[in-house]
């Protein structure tokens, strides 16, 4: 069994669309094409249940808890870039002294690392983002081509059923023209047979009374 629909509509060249009715007779033709067809309560029923949390982190997980429960923010920790001396009990052990000396070692290496990144995004910063920006234009520049291509075969499609349907329209119009020139003479015709009849009667009737 074939499942093909033909469309027998020539939007570009059929006429009386906006006449009064058309559109409301449209419209309920789809709401009564739409109860034949009711969707079920659960339409997604056959699909597995959706995981929300597929892609959550921990961090995430904490921050979502944190929101829903509306608590504040934590403050930014500044706990990493203090350099404490040993509590007043330890302030004459070497030990405890030799503690914070590896902290502040640990915090100037930090600095330091932050400056040497600092040198570097601005010797190099500028570069890499103006190659970024690059490849986001060309990226862009594609994706028009793509577009104007789409739109160019639309045009295209569109300027081929328009040709399409004015031939077809043309040939119909040639086609009804010829039916009712057709029609016009058959029903002439069919006026002389009947004048003809008329007459050969009359003729049967004359000659009848002459006999």
């Amino acid at each position: 069994m074939s499942h093909d629909v033909i469309v027998d509509a020539l939007p570009y060249i059929d006429t009386g669309y906006d006449e009064p009715g058309v559109r409301e007779a449209a419209i309920a033709m789809v709401e009564d094409e739409k109860k034949r067809y009711r969707p079920t309560k659960n339409y997604l029923e056959h699909l597995q249940p959706l995981n929300l949390s597929a892609f959550e982190t921990e961090v995430m997980r904490v921050e979502f808890e944190r929101v829903s429960a509306r608590q504040p923010m934590d403050t930014l920790s500044m706990k990493r870039y203090e350099l404490p001396p040993p509590p007043p009990g330890k302030m004459t052990d070497v030990a405890a002294w030799s503690e914070c000396v590896d902290n502040s070692m640990a915090q100037l290496e930090h600095q330091a690392t932050r400056i040497t990144n600092l040198q570097l995004m601005e010797e190099y910063g500028s570069e890499a983002w103006k190659s970024h920006n690059n490849m986001l234009q060309n990226m862009l520049t594609k994706q028009q081509a793509l577009l104007q291509d789409l739109k160019k075969e639309i045009q295209e499609l569109n300027w081929s059923r328009k040709n399409m349907q004015t031939k077809a329209g043309e040939e119909l119009r040639h086609l009804e023209s010829s039916w009712v020139s057709l029609v016009s003479r058959n029903y002439e015709i069919e006026q002389a047979c009947v004048m003809l009849e008329a007459q050969i009667a009359k003729l049967e009737m004359e000659k009848s009374n002459q006999d």
